[in-house]
């Protein structure tokens, strides 16, 4: 018999102005295998974002996870996938020079 995997989703951000670099409030994941990122773009934007993901063993200090940054438009919808990340999560996203990104959400999905 097989068993259903847990996952859980949380909302980190709702219409966050997005007007220089923000991160996320930190999250702890400790039991899951795998994440995924959703930067949802409220309003469409001008100009280009990154993403990057940020782990720590604390919730305190953070350093940038290995995965490459996920650059694209500030319209729509922008995801990063994240494996091997220990205990905590959170997620940096910076707007480029001249960027106009208006409201955005930012949803972090697990499961283990």
């Amino acid at each position: 018999m097989r068993t259903m995997r847990e996952s859980q989703t949380a909302v980190l951000e709702r219409g966050l102005e997005l007007t220089g670099e923000c991160a996320t409030e930190p999250f702890e994941t400790p039991w899951a295998a795998e994440a995924r990122w959703f930067v949802q773009f409220l309003e469409p934007g001008r100009g280009t974002v990154s993403l990057r993901t940020q782990i720590s063993a604390d919730g305190l200090t953070w350093v940038d996870h290995e995965n490459a940054p996920v650059n694209g438009e500030a319209a729509g919808i922008l995801t990063a996938p994240v494996r091997d990340f220990g205990h905590w999560l959170r997620l940096v996203v910076t707007p480029a020079e001249g960027t106009v990104a208006p409201l955005v959400r930012i949803v972090l999905s697990l499961k283990e």
